[in-house]
C-alpha cells in the first residue's frame, strides 16, 4: 500500500501528522509513530485542501498576452477563434500541460476545463497526475447543419468514451449566443441520460442580455428555463448580468455557478456579482481563473484575493466575502460542484493537499493564516502539492517543467505564425 506521512504540518493553528494511504487521508493526529513509504517534513508550513479551478480553458496557455486590451467580442473574432481553428492536437496538448503545471505551482488540483480536442487534453491531465473534468466545447452558430455534426460527434465520442484515472468528460456548449436552443435541449438530455456534467457560458456581458432580449424576447437564465435546460448537472459560468428573480431560478433547479473576478475585470464584462445573494439562496458558487488569454495566469490564490476584494468593493462592505468564504469557494465548494470527497482536510478524504510555506514574508506575522495567504500571499506560497495520493510537486519543482515550458512556448510561436 502506498503512503505518504507528512510530519508537523500546521492545521487551524496546531501541529498536526497525516497519514496519507492510497489516495486517501487515512489519520490525522497530533503525533503518529508508523512507517511510511514516503516520510515529508511539514514544519514550517501549513496544510490546505488542493485548490478547485471550476472554469478555464487550459491550452489557452499558448494565448497568454496575445489580444490583451480588447472587448470580448472583438477579441474572440479577431484573435482567438480564427487561431483556434489551426489548433493540432499537438497544441492542444502542449499548451495543457502549461497550464498544469502553472495550475501546481499555485496549488490547483483539480479543474473544470471547456476546450477543443478534450482527447490532446486529457492525455496531458493523466500524465501530470491532476484531477479534471473536461468538457469538449460545441458551437452550431443557429445553424441546422453544425447541429447535426455536434450531435453526431458527441454521440460517437460517447459511444466508447475512454478511461481516465482522474478525469471525467462532459460536454460544453459555449454560449446562448452561439449555440441553437434545439441543441442546448439535445445536450441536455443526452448529458442527464448519461450522467454527464454541462459547462456553459452566460449572461457574462450587457451585450449578451440585450442580444437575448432582442433574439428570444426574454433574459438569459429565463431563456434557459423556457428552453427546461436548467438542470443540478449544469455549470454555469460568469453570471454577472442577472436579476434576483433569476438566481431564484437557478437555485431552484440545482444548477452550479463559477465567479470568475479577473477575467471578468479585464475584459470588463461586469464586476457586481451577486456572490452573497446565491449563496444565500443555496446555490453552489465556486471559483475560477478563466482561460489565460483572458486572464492571463492561473493562480486561484489571486483569484480569491480578487474576488474578495470586488465584492467589498461594489458593495461599500469590508465585511462582504471574507477570506474564509473564499477559501471555502476554492475548495469545499468546488468539490459540492464537482461531487468529489475532497476540498477538506478531514480522514476519509482525497488526499488532494498543499503545503503552503510559512517562511515567506507574506506570513510574517501570522496572526491569520487564511488571511494571509488570501490578501497577502500569490501561488508562489505553494511548496509541496499532493493529488490522488501522489507527490506532485516537492520543494516546487514538477517534474519535467523545463521542457514543458520550452515546448509550450515553441508550440504558441508556430501557432500564430501559421
Amino acid at each position: 500500500m502506498s503512503s505518504i506521512l507528512i510530519k508537523s504540518v500546521e492545521l487551524n493553528g496546531r501541529p498536526v501528522d497525516i497519514l496519507v494511504e492510497e489516495n486517501r487521508i487515512a489519520r490525522i493526529s497530533p503525533r503518529i509513530e508508523r512507517e511510511a513509504a514516503t516520510v515529508v517534513d511539514g514544519s514550517r508550513k501549513a496544510v490546505i485542501p488542493g485548490l478547485m479551478n471550476l472554469h478555464t480553458h487550459a491550452g489557452m496557455t499558448l494565448f497568454r498576452g496575445y489580444g490583451d486590451d480588447m472587448p470580448l467580442m472583438t477579441w474572440l473574432h479577431e484573435k482567438i477563434w480564427p487561431n483556434e481553428a489551426k489548433l493540432t492536437f499537438e497544441d492542444i496538448y502542449w499548451g495543457t500541460k502549461l497550464a498544469c503545471v502553472e495550475m501546481l505551482k499555485s496549488g490547483t488540483t483539480t479543474f473544470l476545463d471547456m476546450y477543443h480536442n478534450p482527447d490532446a487534453g486529457a492525455a496531458a491531465i493523466e500524465e501530470m497526475g491532476m484531477r479534471a473534468f473536461i468538457s469538449e466545447v460545441c458551437f452550431d452558430h443557429f445553424k441546422p447543419e453544425l447541429s447535426a455534426r455536434s450531435r453526431r460527434h458527441i454521440e460517437k465520442r460517447f459511444a466508447s468514451p475512454p478511461a481516465y484515472a482522474r478525469i471525467r468528460v462532459g460536454i460544453g456548449p459555449h454560449a446562448i449566443y452561439t449555440v441553437s436552443g434545439d441543441l442546448l435541449r439535445w445536450v441536455h438530455d443526452f448529458a442527464r441520460a448519461n450522467g454527464l456534467l454541462v459547462q456553459l457560458h452566460l449572461a457574462e456581458t450587457e451585450g449578451e442580455v440585450t442580444d437575448c432580449r432582442e433574439r428570444f424576447d426574454t433574459t438569459p437564465v429565463r431563456y434557459l428555463r423556457r428552453l427546461g435546460v436548467l438542470s443540478p448537472h449544469l455549470v454555469l459560468s460568469h453570471v454577472l448580468h442577472v436579476d434576483d428573480d433569476e438566481v431564484a431560478m437557478i437555485a431552484d433547479s440545482g444548477a452550479s455557478v463559477v465567479h470568475n473576478p479577473a477575467s471578468n475585470m479585464k475584459l470588463a464584462s461586469g464586476y457586481r456579482f451577486k456572490y452573497g445573494e446565491m449563496r444565500a439562496a443555496g446555490i453552489r458558487v465556486g471559483l475560477g481563473t478563466d482561460g489565460c488569454s483572458s486572464s492571463n495566469n492561473l493562480d486561484m490564490i489571486e483569484a480569491m484575493k480578487l474576488a474578495s476584494l470586488l465584492g467589498k468593493a461594489w458593495r461599500g462592505d469590508p465585511e462582504a466575502l471574507s477570506c474564509e468564504e473564499m477559501l471555502y469557494a476554492a475548495t469545499e465548494a468546488g468539490a459540492a460542484v464537482t461531487g468529489l470527497q475532497a476540498g477538506r482536510i478531514a480522514e476519509g478524504y482525497l488526499a488532494d493537499l498543499c503545503l503552503i510555506d510559512l517562511d515567506m514574508p507574506v506570513f510574517k506575522p501570522n496572526f491569520n493564516f487564511v488571511s494571509n495567504l488570501v490578501f497577502a500571499a500569490n501561488g508562489s506560497c505553494v511548496d509541496t502539492v499532493i493529488c490522488d495520493g501522489k507527490i506532485v510537486m516537492r520543494g516546487r519543482r514538477v517534474p519535467g517543467e523545463e521542457e514543458i515550458l520550452t515546448q509550450a512556448e515553441r508550440m504558441a510561436y508556430q501557432l500564430i505564425a501559421r
